[in-house]
């Protein structure tokens, strides 16, 4: 009863809307890359079906449960990084060993979670160099927010009107005002069509998986490193860049367990979120940071709904005109933005070291199949260690994320 009472408590109409903001961007673009792997991999309407429905249901469970029991917003969500590597590879084996793959990646993750081996690592980085690149993964969402208005200015410039007008007089809820302009406006301009939708429940479908060594090799391997590299690295920077103190492990283990589980369904992947945490960790969530945690209830909640109904509401998102789902994000993620420039450049014995974290995350070149983000990193402790002449020390903690500021 105190749990229900403290979230009823601290519920908020600007931490739904960030929660709501947070699934739209979600299904909006990366389920795309699902639907894409799926085609190329030959798999069946309700494989793909239940493919949904596990990576959905697997982000709106983690969710809930990290959110409620560290009154944060732990956003989880399916590696993208993931399936964009499931494009290329997952025609090259049967489904059963695409699934024992993902089984042998979730094993690996759950495992560096439970040993506090990844929690080590990032107590070991420098936070400028943290802030430095989840700057450079929110960058181009910055960039895409005034790029949307080349592509559709009359959609997009009411949306930052309303986002404006709502930071001058309801500075809580100018996200919420920017989105309902710009539904609105989609609406009124016929862009909003969904006559053709209709609801249906999904059917989960279990498929028995098949462990070979080339899957194991060719994708589990790689899976399991895109998903720690290219999100649960940047996800932990979001919360440590929005000042949560979470202790890391519990985070890794509980979605690498929960992949694990969910695997035989089609779910490739449960992660730690980045862009999608950031919407709902930021000031534009709620101004205090102890409320913000509804955020991450919402969204899981809200992942539990699109489990429910599969590709039906997956495809209702999809429908969102692209440039309204950009410039909406692009607005949500401003204070984030801001708040890992800032991160960057405070330690000025390391702010060559983040601008070069900073630009090679932000430039979005990939090597051997892994994202920007990590590169950045990467590229950010060479020059850390050039320049100042030795490696970075040990950060304070137990693997805690140390408060900003």
């Amino acid at each position: 009863m105190s749990l229900v009472r403290s979230l009823t408590r601290d519920l908020s109409l600007s931490a739904l809307a960030a929660g709501a903001i947070a699934v739209a961007v979600s299904y909006a673009g990366p389920a795309a890359i699902i639907f894409e792997a799926a085609k190329s991999g030959g798999l069946s309407p309700s494989q793909v079906s239940s493919w949904i429905w596990a990576v959905s249901v697997g982000s709106g469970i983690t969710g809930i449960y990290l959110s409620l029991r560290f009154k944060a917003p732990v956003i989880t969500a399916w590696s993208t990084p993931g399936a964009a590597l499931l494009v290329s590879s997952l025609g090259q084996y049967g489904y059963a060993e695409a699934l024992g793959a993902y089984i042998v990646s979730a094993l690996l993750i759950a495992g560096l979670g439970v040993t506090n081996l990844f929690s080590r690592v990032m107590a070991w980085l420098p936070k400028s160099l943290v802030a430095a690149m989840l700057a450079g993964v929110l960058f181009r969402f910055g960039i895409g927010l005034f790029l949307s208005l080349e592509q559709a200015s009359g959609l997009v410039l009411p949306i930052v009107a309303g986002y404006l007008v709502g930071r001058r007089l309801l500075p809580r809820y100018a996200v919420v005002l920017a989105l309902a302009t710009g539904l609105c406006v989609a609406a009124s301009l016929g862009l909003l069509d969904g006559a053709s939708l209709s609801l249906s429940l999904a059917e989960p479908q279990w498929t028995s998986p098949s462990f070979t060594l080339s899957a194991v090799v060719g994708l589990g391997l790689p899976l399991c490193f895109v998903t720690m590299a290219s999100q649960n690295a940047p996800g932990v920077g979001v919360l440590q860049s929005a000042g949560y103190s979470v202790p890391v492990s519990p985070l890794v283990t509980t979605t690498g367990l929960w992949s694990l589980l969910l695997a035989p369904f089609g779910a490739h992947g449960i992660n730690l979120a980045a862009i999608t945490a950031a919407i709902c960790t930021g000031p534009e969530c709620h101004p205090e940071r102890e409320r913000r945690y509804v955020a991450g209830v919402a969204c899981g909640s809200l992942y539990l709904l699109v489990g429910a109904f599969g590709t039906t509401v997956v495809s209702l998102f999809i429908l969102l005109p692209v440039p309204l789902v950009t410039a909406v994000a692009g607005l949500a993620l401003l204070g984030a933005l801001a708040g890992g420039l800032a991160g960057a450049m405070h330690d000025e014995s390391r702010r060559e070291a983040g601008l070069v974290a900073f630009l090679i995350t932000a430039s979005g070149v990939s090597f051997f199949g892994v994202g920007s983000a990590f590169w950045g990193m990467c590229g950010g402790l060479v020059a850390d260690g050039l320049i100042r002449g030795r490696l970075p020390r040990r950060s304070r903690g137990d693997g805690a994320i140390p408060r900003a500021g």
